[in-house]
């Protein structure tokens, strides 16, 4: 298994690992869709300048345009292959906040996903990114890497072909031989209708080619060095910049770090759902306890030991996978559609109390909220149809930075490991590699440990009760990174900056904004 699609949680369906939810903002997105018409699968078109080198080849003034909202939003031109030079080329999509005050310069924002979109994110506000100190000095620009979103995107079909992926209906048991056979072709399906809608771009939606995009963006922004600020897989993507282009990293923040290359896809994978299943432990004590932060204004659903509790919580998935709740509109509230509900409030204590109700509702043969938490994870509107790419996108960039060992044995051996590491939620995160064995590119060559000798200081931000990246991530990257400095909050989340910590927004933007660097590595509560 591979640490990006054994994230997902279920046979065909990921678990959250984008950092927030983010209100749109149609007008800015209207005009950004406006200028990369022509942006969709197979749409690449042959460049017409020649220079010696690809860089030099596709470096141009970026060309921004009012996009409402006080955002000015651009397209520019990437090669659709880095490895060729005489490639044709993607568009990728950007969008500003201009600084308010005396400018520092450009910082680029990633939201993380893979597929997630930093249109969306700075397009929502830019304080959905970044404190008003950072706003105020910083032009924040969001992009949406290759494969994603408004950029050239990664396409699969429609909102059916989404459904059945997502919300498979597989006969017999998880992992049984008619269980596999029905998710191996359900895979294929998805394979290949994705190579099918997206084309030759498949072939290169890469971390490391999104990596060399970013390249571009500083060269074509006219910076000296790339000034940057990424979330989740937005760390595995700046250290990867940082592993390529050391001598251009400017101001570097990696919250809620993920390190490729700590440990095997496998031990990644069985630390994730420990990490998760230690997260719902927690807000199951606190729901006992009658804390309000969990149970909101409701009465806790369980009234057993924590274990007691949990072992009913499992009993609650294991009975909801055999014998599904139907919604009025027909659909089946199947446990791992269920698990992925509940992971989906594990990203942050804010949404605990939601995990609480949607709990008691499934407890009493309501299976409505779980299924609307998990319609809003998966980006599945109440009309059926689907916002954004980012299951496409986190699908395909997962699958060819890493490709899968989908053989048989090897899957039922890890999902033995993920069901002792995590017992209620780890069934349910097993056999993700299933949709990679299926996949009809990939996996490219992945860059060796990154240690970017001669970058500026970055700052690597971790959280000890991470879900979705476990705290020992943020520990190694910044041990291995030469100039990497570890800041850490103390506590239940994924991400800790600009989400109302002082302790944490302070350090962050004291490196942004006045290049202080944290003497000895603080720790937050």
């Amino acid at each position: 298994m591979t640490y990006w699609t054994d994230e997902r949680i279920g046979p065909s369906a990921r678990p959250p690992t984008r950092r927030r939810d983010h209100l749109r903002l149609w007008i800015v997105l209207a005009v950004v869709v406006g200028l990369v018409l022509g942006t969709v699968a197979g749409a690449v078109t042959t460049a017409d300048r020649s220079p010696a080198t690809l860089l030099d080849r596709f470096t141009a003034p970026i060309s921004w345009s009012s996009c409402g909202g006080g955002f000015r939003c651009a397209s520019v031109d990437a090669p659709l292959d880095w490895g060729d030079a005489g490639s044709s080329s993607i568009h990728l999509a950007l969008i500003q906040h201009r600084a308010t005050g005396k400018r520092l310069g450009s910082l680029l924002v990633n939201p993380g996903g893979p597929g997630g979109s930093g249109i969306d994110l700075v397009g929502s506000g830019a304080e959905n990114a970044v404190t008003p100190d950072v706003a105020e000095r910083y032009d924040v620009i969001g992009f949406d890497p290759r494969g994603v979103g408004y950029s050239s995107r990664v396409r699969c079909g429609g909102a059916a072909e989404l459904d059945r992926y997502l919300y498979p209906d597989l006969p017999g048991d998880i992992g049984s031989a008619e269980w596999l056979a029905a998710d191996r072709k359900a895979a294929d399906r998805f394979a290949d209708a994705c190579a099918e809608h997206t084309g030759k771009l498949l072939a290169h939606v890469d971390t490391t080619s999104a990596a060399r995009d970013m390249e571009l963006i500083r060269a074509d922004l006219g910076e000296a060095k790339l000034n940057y600020l990424g979330y989740s897989y937005g760390t595995a993507l700046g250290s990867v910049y940082a592993g390529l282009y050391p001598k251009h990293v400017g101001r570097f923040v990696l919250d809620g770090a993920e390190d490729l290359w700590s440990t095997s896809d496998t031990d990644a994978s069985t630390a994730q759902a420990a990490a998760f299943e230690g997260d719902l432990r927690a807000w199951m004590r606190a729901c006992l306890a009658g804390k309000k932060a969990a149970t909101g204004s409701r009465s806790c659903p369980f009234d057993d030991s924590l274990d007691g509790s949990m072992s009913r919580l499992k009993a609650l998935l294991d009975d909801t996978e055999a014998t599904p709740l139907r919604t009025a509109d027909g659909r089946e509230l199947t446990g791992a559609v269920l698990a992925t509900a509940i992971a989906a409030t594990l990203y942050s204590t804010s949404t605990w109390s939601d995990l609480t109700a949607m709990l008691t509702a499934t407890l009493a043969g309501n299976p409505k909220p779980a299924m609307k938490l998990a319609d809003q994870y998966n980006g599945r509107r109440s009309n059926g149809k689907y916002s954004g790419n980012e299951t496409e996108a986190f699908t395909a960039i997962g699958c060819l930075d890493f490709g899968a060992d989908d053989d048989t044995g090897d899957m039922r051996a890890d999902a033995r490991r993920l069901a002792k590491a995590a017992p209620v939620l780890g069934p349910y995160q097993s056999y993700g590699s299933v949709t990679c064995g299926a996949w009809k590119y990939g996996p490219v060559d992945y860059p060796a440990p990154v240690t970017a000798p001669g970058a500026d200081p970055i700052i690597v931000v971790g959280t000890t009760g991470d879900p979705a990246t476990p705290y020992a991530d943020a520990e190694s990257l910044a041990a291995r990174l030469d100039s990497g400095h570890l800041v850490t909050k103390v506590g239940q989340g994924h991400t800790a900056y600009d989400l109302g910590n002082t302790c944490i927004d302070d350090t962050v933007d004291a490196y942004l904004l006045r290049g202080t660097v944290p003497t000895k590595d603080p720790r937050c509560r």
